[in-house]
Formats: C-alpha cells, sequence, structure tokens
C-alpha cells in the first residue's frame, strides 16, 4: 500500500497548477491558498515517505501494472525520500514567502502554476525509475524555471534566462545522446535493466561515452566549473522566492541527484570517474568562492556562493567512503536550507529598500531585526560555524578526506571555509551593521509570512546537526548512503519488486 503514494509527488504538483491555472486569474486569493496547502501536503508526504521507506525498504510503482521493461516504473529508496524531504521543505517555506513578496507582481497565478510544475518535474526526477523519463521530468522542470527567471521581464531579467535556457539545452542534448546511446546498447529505457545488461568488459567504450556525456549534461544542470557560466546571471535576476528553489534545490535534484543516480546505480561508478569530480569539485569550491569575494551585488555573491558549496557536496560523494558520501548528502541538505535562507533574505532586503547593492545599504538591523537575525543565522552556518548545521557537515567531509589520506583536498576545503567566512563577514557589515543611513530611517520589517518562512529556516540552521545524532540519522543519511554505497544492488531490487 505505501507504493500507492509514490505517484502523488507528481500528480500533487500537477493538480495545484491545473487548479490555479483554471481559478487563480478570477479569485485572486486562491493562488497563495493552493501554492502553500500543496507544497504542505508534499512535506508531508516527503516525510511520510522516509518513514514506510525506513519500515519497509525500498517500494515500487509499476504505472498502469506494465512491468519493466515495457513499462514504466516509480522507485522510492533512501536516497530519493531523502531528496523528496530537501525538495519539498524548501518549496514550502519559498511558497509562503512567495503569499507577501509576490504580491508586487501583477500575476501571481502564472508564478504559481510555474512554480507547481517546477515542482512536479523535481519530484518525477526523484521518483522515476526510467531514463527516459527522467529526462522529461527535467526538461519540465527546466522549462518552467527558464519562465520564472524571466518572470519580472525586465532587460537585464529576459537576457539572463535566454542564456540559462540556451545553456541548460545544451546541457539537455548532451544528457539526450547519452540515454541514445544507452539505449542503442541495451534496448531498454528502464534504469534497472540497464544497469543489468551493461557488463564492462563488453561495453567499456560504450560506457566511457555515456559517462563523459552525462558529466557534461548534468555538470551544467548542477553549475559545477567550468559549467557553471549561466549560474551567476540566473540566480540574481529571478525573483528572490525562484532564486531560493534555482540555487536551494533545483540544481542539486536536476544536478548532482541525477549525476549520483545514474553514475552509481546505474553504469557503475570508476575510480578515474571519482577522481575527476574529485578534481572539479575542488575547483568549484574555490573558484566560486574567491569569485563571490569580489561581488557588492548581494544576490550575485550568493549565486557564486552556490557554485562554491556545491563543490563540497561533490567531493565528499566523490570520495567513495562511507563518511564522504554521508558528508556530502547531509552539506546537499544543509546547503538547501541555509543557501534559501540567504535568498529568502536578500529578496527581504530589495523587498524592503528596493537595492541588492551592499555600499547603499548599512545598519539595517535597526529596521529589521528578523531579517537580520536569520540572516546571520545563515552566514554563520554556511561558513561553517559551530553548531550551526554547516559546520557538522563541512567537518564530515574533511574528516572523510583525512580518514581517504586526500589531505590536499581537505586542506581546500578548510580554505574555502576561510574565505567564505570573510565574504559573509563584509556582507554582515555593509548589509546590516553600523550605523543606518538616513534613506532608511522610514523602513521597517517585512510582512509575517515573508518573516514566518525566514524564521523556520534558520531554526533548521540552528538545530540541522541534530540529524546527524543516531535517532534521526538512521532514517535519513544512512538509508540515503546506503543507496549510493551499495549501488550494484539497486538494479536487482527494483527487478525482484516489479516481479
Amino acid at each position: 500500500m505505501g507504493a500507492n503514494v509514490i505517484p502523488l509527488f507528481v500528480v500533487v504538483s500537477l493538480s495545484g497548477a491545473f487548479l490555479i491555472s483554471l481559478f487563480g486569474r478570477k479569485l485572486k486569493w486562491f493562488p497563495d491558498l493552493i501554492g502553500s496547502a500543496f507544497t504542505a501536503l508534499l512535506l508531508l508526504l516527503s516525510l511520510y515517505a522516509v518513514k514506510i521507506v525506513a519500515e519497509a525498504g525500498t517500494l515500487v510503482y509499476s504505472a498502469g501494472s506494465w512491468k519493466p521493461p515495457v513499462g514504466i516504473v516509480f522507485v522510492l529508496d533512501g536516497l530519493s525520500s531523502f531528496m523528496l524531504v530537501t525538495v519539498n521543505l524548501v518549496a514550502f517555506c519559498v511558497a509562503m514567502f512567495s503569499i507577501n513578496y509576490m504580491a508586487k507582481y501583477t500575476s501571481k497565478w502564472k508564478f504559481y502554476t510555474l512554480f507547481l510544475l517546477m515542482l512536479a518535474g523535481m519530484n518525477g526526477v526523484l521518483i522515476t525509475g526510467d531514463i527516459f523519463n527522467l529526462f522529461v521530468f527535467l526538461e519540465i522542470a527546466s522549462v518552467a524555471s527558464y519562465a520564472l527567471v524571466a518572470f519580472g521581464t525586465e532587460r537585464h531579467e529576459l537576457e539572463a534566462a535566454f542564456k540559462y535556457a540556451v545553456m541548460s539545452t545544451v546541457g539537455s542534448l548532451f544528457i539526450l545522446l547519452g540515454i541514445v546511446f544507452l539505449y542503442s546498447a541495451t534496448s531498454t529505457l528502464s534504469m534497472a535493466d540497464i544497469a543489468l545488461s551493461l557488463s564492462p568488459g563488453k561495453h567499456s567504450g560504450i560506457l566511457m561515452l555515456v559517462s563523459i556525456l552525462f558529466l557534461m549534461g548534468f555538470g551544467l544542470k548542477a553549475a559545477l566549473v567550468p559549467f557553471h557560466a549561466w549560474l551567476p546571471d540566473a540566480h540574481p535576476s529571478a525573483p528572490a522566492p525562484i532564486s531560493a528553489m534555482l540555487s536551494g534545490v533545483l540544481i542539486k535534484s536536476l544536478g548532482i541527484y541525477s549525476l549520483c543516480r545514474i553514475i552509481f546505480c546505474v553504469l557503475g561508478v570508476s575510480s578515474q570517474l571519482l577522481s575527476i569530480l574529485m578534481v572539479l569539485g575542488t575547483l568549484s569550491m574555490l573558484i566560486g568562492v574567491f569569485l563571490a569575494i569580489g561581488q557588492w551585488d548581494l544576490k550575485r555573491l550568493l549565486a557564486y556562493h552556490s557554485i562554491s558549496q556545491i563543490g563540497y557536496v561533490i567531493l565528499g560523494i566523490s570520495l567513495g567512503t562511507p563518511l564522504g558520501i554521508i558528508g556530502g548528502l547531509f552539506h546537499l541538505f544543509n546547503h538547501s536550507i541555509f543557501k534559501s535562507l540567504l535568498f529568502l533574505n536578500s529578496g527581504a532586503i530589495e523587498y524592503t529598500t528596493g537595492t541588492r547593492d551592499l555600499k547603499k545599504m548599512g545598519g539595517l538591523s535597526e529596521k529589521m531585526p528578523i531579517t537580520s537575525t536569520t540572516a546571520l543565522t545563515a552566514a554563520m552556518s554556511i561558513s561553517g560555524i559551530p553548531p550551526f548545521n554547516g559546520f557538522w557537515s563541512k567537518l564530515l567531509i574533511i574528516i572523510a578526506c583525512v580518514q581517504a589520506a586526500k589531505y590536499w583536498y581537505g586542506f581546500w576545503a578548510v580554505l574555502a571555509s576561510i574565505l567564505t567566512l570573510a565574504s559573509f563577514t563584509k556582507v554582515m557589515k555593509y548589509a546590516f551593521f553600523g550605523n543606518l543611513k538616513s534613506q532608511w530611517a522610514m523602513i521597517k520589517e517585512v510582512p509575517v509570512f515573508m518573516k514566518l518562512s525566514m524564521i523556520i529556516l534558520a531554526v533548521i540552521c540552528v538545530f540541522g546537526g541534530l540529524l546527524f545524532f543516531p535517532g534521526l540519522r538512521e532514517p535519513f543519511l544512512l538509508k540515503a548512503s546506503g543507496v549510493l554505497l551499495d549501488a550494484k544492488t539497486y538494479a536487482s531490487t527494483v527487478i525482484r519488486l516489479v516481479q
């Protein structure tokens, strides 16, 4: 019975988008209600998914009762349930923040329709067991995100959306080519069937080619260096709630999750590929933070830090050790929380002051105490200051580097964290501390729903480290890391459950 929950992650999102497109134009309150209620329902379903996976293990749902390789299956395991919680938690907070923030835009119903379509695509990517359906859901999420980046329709927003669309389409073409080559070699699109059909001796050439194509395609989606050029324009140009979604969960679900699922569970991971990912992760970590330090546009600074923090996630996972994978996935969750919060903080500042330029701010903590406090919490989290959640995941990754005798990688991780702290010291000094400038004398704190969403994320930043303690670690982190550590059993488990 638990397997019947799996398709609801797509059905609920699409239903919300459909209802808002029908009634949202006439009933002004309807998009806010449906957007918040449906994302809250998806969050509850995600938590239930973690519970049933912890109790029953991997679950499979066959669409229309057709068995693979003919039929399509949805798979719910420890990794997908972990990602579902991450995505839908951020989506709920963003939907709540948008109630007040998006009121300054004229077509709120269009925003929520696109938002729920993007969420449906992300959830579909996380649960599908079919590689072509993964591509279809990935494109649904991507196309909706193109429109959302351009939602303000200003010149720079349209330019950024065009650049994002072009770069992302190139990534999609690489992914589609990889799927074509896999299908030509195996005559199936089921990920479990592909994994069982591939043999390193017989298909070594195809495996190498497909691995490179997927690395470039999903690397573009995840904004890994050197595939990161689109992100610093796209994320700052989007409305703040969409910036939070793009940086918080979109690049992880479409990029990192998809890459890890296919590389580990379908193609089979190799030491050479892990070494390449380790180098790319470290380059992303360092280049992102160096580019961020010199920025004065707050959202652009945060966008570069997304590149840097994604590097930590890739570094941890590419170590291939139990502690490294746990640390990488833990940092993926933590980054989703504190980076979403930081983008919402930037949205709150822009909502109140009308600027993103740090040089024009100053002393805002006096007039915006909740925004200031939550921003300080997120800044300390991303900088790895104890006891905030970012500290624990960075510590695990650094310890994993030492355990694996990758001492230089551990050193670069520490250096990037110190530079991150320096960058956010500048943000806090210029935005919130010091004397209040005269032009901000009459401003006030943001409305209630914006404050509430920031507070929820800040509380998770403070107590997120508890996820590494036994009671919460077992069903959440260990189940997710176990899927990648024991990836060879993915195919046989899915086939057995389908039969």
